[in-house]
């Protein structure tokens, strides 16, 4: 059975006019439940991270900071939200979801969680609507338990993995592919262990022909012994916050071969949903639904 992470604590509350599409973590289930892609069961409720997880990526310093709400106002204005308890909670939540997440996947091949891909967060401070990085906290999880050795996290986020890339900048244990616009935030790039910068206004055929000759090489050269998979749907050519030009089918089509690779490999992956700002909050609950959809589809 497909199991996704997902909590009421995901929709936040924020400030009038706010730029985050919050909503969207209400929706999304309600639109699979509706159309009767998943049913109740699908859904579990995740525990908080453990804060030796959180530790295992984030330091000390920062992690103190954040959970005491002492964050100062500079490093609260680069994260986009408003610091608050319920925030924070929220993000620890999240990551948990990612991590109990993976168990689901070690057993059934995938696992989705409605929120995360929070790929901005860096060890030492989030930015960009990232506070703690939870594909990050899950794969060192995963290492800690030996469920797995050899990782390789797939971000096509419009955005670049800057957090990502620099969490695991020397860690030839987690291999960091970021497949993002040129001209996007963040305007200063990390360097991953491949990033592909796609030219801005890039439409369906260039974007699915550079995934599909890089993919497929990727995965045999890394040999990973689980997958992370951040889905943004960013890439529309609706989208504020992104420059590409892609339509929603070749969305779709990017989500239906990265998941038919992994299931074809038999290669355990884990899907965090990551960004989208199309002024139209339906346009961004059928691109992240299509991702659920193709999953029920290809493995069960």
């Amino acid at each position: 059975m497909l199991k996704i992470a997902f909590h009421p604590i995901y929709k936040h509350p924020l400030p009038e006019k706010h730029r985050f599409p919050m909503e969207k973590y209400e929706l999304l289930p309600k639109q699979l439940l509706h159309e009767g892609t998943c049913e109740e069961q699908h859904f579990f409720s995740p525990k908080p991270a453990d804060l030796v997880d959180i530790l295992a990526v984030h330091t000390k310093e920062y992690v103190e900071n954040l959970t005491n709400l002492s964050l100062d106002r500079r490093a609260i204005r680069k994260t986009g939200f408003p610091l608050s308890q319920e925030l924070v909670d929220r993000e620890i939540i999240i990551a948990g979801g990612t991590i109990e997440g993976c168990h689901y996947s070690l057993e059934h091949g995938i696992s989705m969680n409605i929120a995360g891909g929070t790929h901005h967060a860096y060890s030492d401070h989030g930015e960009a609507f990232c506070l703690l990085h939870d594909q990050a906290i899950a794969a060192r999880y995963l290492q800690k338990k030996k469920l797995a050795e050899k990782i390789l996290i797939i971000d096509l986020d419009v955005h670049q993995g800057n957090g990502t890339a620099e969490i695991f900048q020397n860690d030839d244990s987690v291999f960091t592919f970021s497949m993002h616009g040129k001209g996007n935030y963040p305007f200063r790039k990390e360097i991953s262990d491949l990033d592909i910068e796609v030219p801005d206004g890039s439409k369906d055929e260039y974007y699915l022909r550079t995934l599909k000759e890089t993919l497929p090489g990727l995965i045999e050269k890394v040999q990973p012994d689980f997958i992370f998979y951040l889905c943004g749907v960013d890439i529309l050519e609706t989208d504020k916050l992104g420059r590409l030009s892609c339509s929603i089918a070749g969305c779709k089509e990017r989500d239906r071969f990265v998941l038919q690779t992994c299931h074809d490999l038999k290669i355990p992956v884990q899907c965090s949903m990551g960004g989208g700002y199309s002024p139209e909050i339906k346009v961004i609950i059928e691109a992240h639904a299509n991702t659920y959809r193709l999953a029920q589809h290809i493995y069960f």
